[in-house]
């Protein structure tokens, strides 16, 4: 667990400006980047928010609960209920009950879901190349170290309450 430094002053609130923050600058790229991969995935049948789940189901390997599909995409049951219901309509997905605790309900892809996940890496190479043209390796591998560093520090920030 990283350790929690003193915050930087690098903002202040006498000429803050939105359009230089970095969540702001952050959300843009995300806009940006689930808008060109809703683009290439809409001729497979995916949107972004279906793809997600369906990669934590094939990460899994046996599948995974609807409590912990809606963790990882960072959304309420109700929401990943009804986005696994739509999936489960498309023949993406099944619910699959547990042998050994009936109450536990797995989510698995199906042969069409694994079909449809194999397009999946090259289309998020595709859109994740396109936004980094002009980058170095080295740039690159800075930038995600320090992406990294500000998601432990958000972790390290959550836990401290």
């Amino acid at each position: 667990m990283p350790k929690i430094s003193i915050p930087a002053d690098f903002y202040r609130p006498s000429a803050y400006c939105a359009e230089e923050s970095v969540g702001y600058l952050m959300k843009r790229v995300q806009m940006s980047i689930v808008y060109q991969v809703d683009k290439r995935l809409a001729e497979h049948g995916l949107t972004s928010a279906q793809w997600g789940p369906l990669m934590r189901m094939q990460i899994a390997g046996g599948g995974s609960t609807v409590a912990e599909l809606a963790r990882w995409m960072q959304v309420d049951a109700g929401a990943m209920t009804r986005l696994l219901d739509r999936l489960e309509k498309k023949g993406l997905c099944k619910r699959v009950r547990s042998t050994e605790d009936r109450r536990v309900v797995r989510v698995e892809l199906t042969g069409k879901g694994k079909t449809a996940m194999a397009e999946v890496p090259a289309v998020l190479a595709e859109v994740m190349n396109a936004h980094l043209a002009g980058f170095s390796k080295t740039e690159w591998n800075a930038l995600k170290t320090y992406l990294q560093r500000m998601v432990e520090t958000g972790d390290a920030l959550r836990e401290k309450g």
